[in-house]
């Protein structure tokens, strides 16, 4: 491994982890300063890019010319299609979600280099599994900021980003004959790497897809990563402090507020119902707000007397028994946090304790 490449590797990984917030703001200057023009910026950007480094592999290649042809094709290819198939409908959301691809290719390329002088199968599996890691911390890293989201959606997109970079970068500078054995050194790096991917792909899912089906007999079901004891103290505590402190659309450096978010999306999800005329949801969801979200209702999104009361007549009187809330965006899974963890750090020893079984170096 060369000690150099990987620092420079790490260093871009980190910078490109920690760049998160910083990368909002960037997006929201872009947007508010270039509104008409910020898909066409975003675009030169990402195909700028892309052709610069066509034009370096093709400066590059000298020999095995339709191998490394091939794989910079099958990158280009694989990128292509998988961003047909997932294309968000929104112009600019694509957009940003194309941009994934010069990121996580430039990080796996980065990591590659570094490790190709191993000299065997681990030169195409490090990489994969460095910058994997790298996409799961940063899609955690911003479930925890204002304006940013973390989804597995994303998560995906990063990993086939990362296999496209791996296919580029192979393209480019193609790993030593051999490659298909494993020293036991690497088999151990790679052991390392797949349990801290595991650990840290376990909290990211824990903290964006683990939760709970909150079931109230007026009301019906909805998603939360709270518990009802802890809604319930998350509004006393909202109503307190945001009595002091109000809180504020901020575009600077700050933390998500989870419990504020949710509500905003059971807002967004009762005024949808009522656009589409279903008055039983739109009441359900209102509920839903009053009862356990009430602190962010009372901040400029409480019906007037007169719709609540139009809302209330118009809605089924039976009780919520049937009604299930869309409004949480991400699937949600009710299972025991104890048992998700157990599992995931059987799976983490167990890499671990595969990967050192003694085998031929």
């Amino acid at each position: 491994m060369s000690r150099a490449a990987f620092a420079i590797a790490l260093l871009a990984a980190t910078a490109l982890i920690l760049s998160a917030p910083f990368i909002s703001q960037v997006r929201h200057y872009l947007r508010t300063t270039f509104p008409d023009h910020f898909i066409l910026i975003l675009g030169l950007v990402v195909g700028g890019s892309i052709a610069a480094a066509v034009l370096g592999a093709l400066v590059r290649i000298r020999d095995r010319r339709a191998a490394r042809y091939g794989a910079i094709v099958a990158a280009l290819a694989i990128a292509a299609a998988y961003s047909v198939a997932t294309s968000s409908p929104d112009p600019q959301v694509a957009a940003v979600e194309r941009f994934h691809f010069v990121q996580y290719g430039l990080i796996t390329f980065l990591f590659y280099r570094a490790w190709r002088p191993l000299g065997d199968a681990g030169v195409l599996i490090l990489p994969v599994l460095a910058a994997m890691l790298t996409g799961t911390l940063e899609e955690w890293f911003q479930w925890f900021i204002p304006g940013r989201v973390g989804t597995m959606e994303d998560v995906f997109l990063n990993w086939v980003a990362i296999v496209c970079g791996l296919l580029f970068s192979i393209g480019i500078a193609p790993p030593a004959h051999g490659v298909l054995r494993l020293s036991r050194r690497s088999r151990r790096h790679i052991g390392i790497a797949s349990a801290l991917f595991v650990v840290v792909f376990g909290m990211f899912f824990d903290s964006v897809h683990l939760g709970h089906e909150v079931h109230d007999s007026r009301i019906g079901a909805f998603m939360s990563i709270y518990t009802p004891d802890e809604l319930r103290l998350n509004g006393e505590d909202r109503n307190a402090r945001w009595q002091i402190d109000p809180p504020m659309d901020k575009t600077r450096l700050a933390r998500e507020d989870q419990y504020r978010t949710e509500g905003i999306q059971h807002v967004q999800e009762r005024n949808r119902a009522w656009e589409r005329g279903d008055f039983a949801a739109a009441w359900r969801e209102n509920l839903i707000l009053e009862t356990y979200y009430a602190p962010v209702l009372e901040r400029g999104h409480q019906w007037a007397p007169e719709q609540r009361a139009d809302a209330s007549s118009r809605a089924a009187p039976a009780g919520g028994d049937d009604f299930i809330s869309r409004a949480y965006p991400y699937e949600v899974y009710p299972w025991p946090s104890s048992v998700f963890w157990a599992c995931v750090m059987a799976v983490a020893v167990g890499i671990l304790l595969l990967t050192r079984w003694p085998c031929r170096p």
